[in-house]
């Protein structure tokens, strides 16, 4: 027993080293979730952008609405800007025609309008080209502000504010009355240096004043959170979505509250008997819906003459948000659903989620819950491969990770934002760095060898491989192969029948059943691409038998998939099918690629044809296509003269085969009179470029009794009598 004590001391050393190893990583990782770096917080919002898309708002009919003045309005009604009595029509006949509740407007009127009559006339050079001067009442009922101040006077009519360039820090006061509950929560809001004017009539006339702004730089790709209210330096403003509820439910005033012992943050604003929770900074997190065009009214219609019942139904007792979804006005936004739509929009969307109370929230408790999900799962990888490895470790990460993205999942559907990548990912790294180390300190050459072949080879084919070790030649070997390649049909058709979880679920249930046809006759699993399987026989060790081992397989996947498909075609599911093409001769076989990454394969004429014929079963309207050279090793199995195929890339016609069955077929009368009428009808069609409906209907009815899928193969015969 004394020899063995120092290898349990060092296996304990080495044990304790691993786990301290493993907890630098761990406080490490930490930190960097502390710092949290740009590409985690990336990684966190495309997660949460991906959680909306997969559940995102349902779309209800509330009363919200948009008046969208789209390109087809403005082709109609003339360029942007619109005469200031133009916009005094719109808002009278929304609101005394149509019976909007509130009118709120995702516009800027900054400076008087250029375009009213009034300051026209008041310019010295037009002055002087009038006889008289208009009479000051005159000048009164031609300037377009004041009309549209009147249009607004006795309506709820909110107007917009922005933030004001750098060079033009002017500001200018909002209508709403402001209350703060907690340490001053409105110091920490994000502040504008200054803001746009409004037109001082236009301002006095308004019920409310609001922020357009949907982020607080105004140049964000996509608009996750909008701050609901701002900071500037006349005092604090809301945004547009929270002012037009304020005016709308007829309140004087604004609540924001924040805990009495964190001075400058806050955690809601209240309007009303609506609660909206913010971010510290007072931004909401915008739960998106995709874009529906019954939220929208063109401005065309309103705008229309005469009176169209059908706009009063969609706009009587609404909140009626003006805006513009015209490419050249510049305010299109994107979501996190993938769309672009108009920055109008996002408001109306905001204040859906305050009417329907459907919000995300995250905070840092949420935060702080991460991390030790972080933890948790960190430390569950380090403690199983310190005892068990990295495959043990793996799958209780696995496991591990699968719960960290349930309880996300299940946040979501509660309207938190629980950050499933830091534990994912970090996790993983830990896994990573962890396995690099345990890959450095242990049998590296072992460890280098069934790594590289564990993958797509049968088990006895690597117990060969790491007994021989060195001495197995690995690189840029020329060798006869039998290679396959196997093909999934009408899978594009199917994919878009099915969800992508779904697909791939089927998929890898189809290929590891596919897969273990190969593996079981000693075949070297190359690649899949898509849906393609590619393999081949006789390499990395030798066999006589590759041929006879690659239509074994290529046999049983064939009655492989009848049995997948028994299911499908009970629940009346899509049925699939593959084409396999098997074809033998010299190929070069190794480690193929660049010095950094590589893979174990091979490449050469032989598996050009082999994928040229795998393509041409189709053509063949049979399974499984085997070539000249492939045929000579068969060994007594059962298969049928082709033709000769004319392929893709060579210059001269290929004999092929068509694989019916193992030897047992072979030997049965059935495939015997099979292959007598065959040779028959093959030498007629060679002779006269045609064939007899005798000859033909006899030897079509026996090869349906050996093997029904043959039906096809000779269907397709009188398209293909040249290949004979």
């Amino acid at each position: 027993m004394a020899p063995d004590r120092p290898r349990e001391k060092y296996a304990i050393m080495q044990r304790i080293g691993f786990i301290g190893f493993g907890l630098f990583l761990l406080i490490l990782m930490v930190g960097i979730r502390v710092m949290d770096p740009y590409p985690v917080r990336a990684l966190r919002l495309f997660f949460f952008d991906y959680a909306q898309r997969i559940d995102p708002r349902e779309y209800a009919d509330l009363p919200v609405r948009v008046v969208d003045i789209d390109d087809a309005s403005l082709t109609l009604l003339g360029q942007w800007p619109w005469p200031r009595d133009r916009i005094g029509a719109l808002v009278t006949r929304l609101t005394e025609e149509y019976g909007a509740a509130a009118v709120v407007f995702d516009v800027l009127f900054s400076e008087p309008d250029r375009l009213s009559p009034a300051r026209i006339l008041s310019r010295p050079e037009i002055a002087g080209l009038l006889k008289t001067v208009p009479r000051e009442d005159i000048l009164d009922a031609l300037d377009n502000d004041k009309l549209f101040a009147r249009a607004m006077k006795g309506h709820q009519v909110v107007l917009g504010l922005a933030a004001a360039p750098p060079d033009r820090p002017t500001s200018m006061p909002g209508k709403s009355g402001i209350v703060q509950i907690g340490a001053e929560p409105g110091q920490g809001l994000i502040t504008y240096v200054g803001t746009t004017s409004v037109v001082p009539g236009l301002w006095d006339a308004a019920a409310g004043i609001g922020a357009i702004n949907v982020s607080p730089i105004d140049d964000t790709d996509t608009v996750r959170t909008v701050p609901v209210m701002w900071n500037s330096p006349s005092g604090i403003l809301p945004g547009m979505a929270i002012e037009a509820l304020r005016v709308a439910l007829g309140e004087s005033t604004i609540v924001i509250s924040g805990p009495p012992e964190a001075p400058g943050v806050t955690t809601s604003v209240r309007i009303g008997d609506y609660e909206v929770p913010t971010t510290p900074d007072g931004q909401i997190w915008v739960r998106y819906r995709h874009d529906d065009p019954a939220l929208y009214v063109p401005a065309r219609a309103i705008l229309a003459a005469g009176y169209d019942e059908a706009v009063r139904k969609k706009l009587e007792g609404q909140i009626v948000f003006v805006g513009t979804s015209a490419a050249g006005l510049l305010d299109i936004r994107s979501t996190p659903l993938g769309e672009n739509v108009p920055g109008v929009s996002i408001h109306a969307q905001i204040l859906e989620q305050i009417l329907t109370g459907d919000y995300l929230v995250r905070d840092d408790y949420i935060s702080g819950l991460e991390i030790i999900a972080f933890i948790c799962l960190s430390g569950i990888v380090v403690a199983v491969m310190s005892m068990s490895g990295p495959a043990v470790s793996m799958v209780a990460g696995g496991i591990s990770t699968l719960i960290v993205l349930v309880v996300s999942g299940v946040f979501f559907q509660r309207g938190v934002l629980f950050d499933a990548t830091f534990p994912m990912f970090g996790g993983f790294a830990v896994f990573l760095v962890l396995a690099a180390y345990q890959f450095i300190i242990a049998d590296r050459e072992k460890r280098l060898i069934r790594k590289s072949f564990s993958h797509y080879v049968a088990p006895s084919v690597l117990k060969e491989i790491e007994k021989s070790g060195h001495e197995l030649e690995l690189g840029g070997q020329v060798r006869i192969l039998t290679v396959m390649f196997c093909d999934l049909r009408n899978f594009t058709p199917l994919s878009e029948t099915m969800q992508p979880a779904d697909l791939v679920s089927m998929l890898n249930n189809l290929f590891s059943q596919l897969s273990d046809c190969v593996l079981r006759e000693q075949g070297t699993i190359d690649k899949f691409v898509g849906d393609s399987i590619m393999a081949f026989w006789n390499a990395p060790l030798e066999t006589e038998e590759h041929r006879r081992m690659a239509c074994n397989a290529a046999l049983n996947i064939r009655k492989a998939l009848v049995e997948f498909n028994a299911p499908r075609r009970e629940a009346a599911l899509p049925l699939l099918a593959v084409g396999v093409g098997l074809c033998s001769g010299p190929a070069c076989v190794g480690n193929i690629g660049s010095r950094q990454r590589y893979s174990y394969s091979a490449i050469g004429d032989t598996v050009n044809v082999a994928a040229r014929m795998e393509a041409s079963c189709r053509y063949l309207g049979y399974d499984v296509v085997i070539s000249e050279d492939t045929h000579s090793g068969l060994g007594g199995m059962a298969s049928l003269p082709a033709g000769k195929i004319g392929l893709k890339g060579k210059t001269e016609r290929v004999p092929m085969h068509v694989l019916v069955g193992d030897s047992s077929v072979a030997a049965s009368p059935g495939f015997a009179e099979l292959q007598a009428l065959h040779q028959q009808l093959m030498e007629e069609i060679a002779q006269t470029k045609k064939y007899g409906d005798d000859i033909f209907d006899r030897c079509r009815s026996a090869a349906v009794r050996v093997e029904p899928g043959l039906q096809k193969f000779y269907d397709k015969l009188s398209e293909r009598l040249l290949d004979f």
